[in-house]
């Protein structure tokens, strides 16, 4: 895994893809069992859960010296809380 995160060039563009696809997948299942489980319905703290992935993938990046990753994956999340911070006011 190590070798494939060296590989990886120190491009924002790949962080912006990281910080994109990284928290699709928990951000699926989340929204499913908000849909399926009555319990989870009101629990919007999920969803932000979803975006603090980008800030332990930032930080994580920042220490392996790939700064413009991590400024990809910053921006990204920028995104991400707008769009959380849309659907909750929406």
């Amino acid at each position: 895994m190590k070798e494939k995160i060296k590989a990886l060039k120190d491009t924002v563009w790949n962080g912006i893809a990281i910080g994109f696809f990284i928290p699709l997948l928990p951000l699926i299942l989340v929204k499913f069992l908000m849909l399926k489980v009555a319990a989870f319905k009101e629990l919007d703290l999920l969803l932000i859960g979803c975006i603090a992935i980008n800030a332990i993938l930032m930080n994580y990046f920042f220490k392996q010296n790939k700064d413009n990753i991590a400024r990809g994956i910053i921006s990204i999340t920028f995104l991400w809380a707008f769009t959380f911070f849309f659907y909750k006011v929406l």
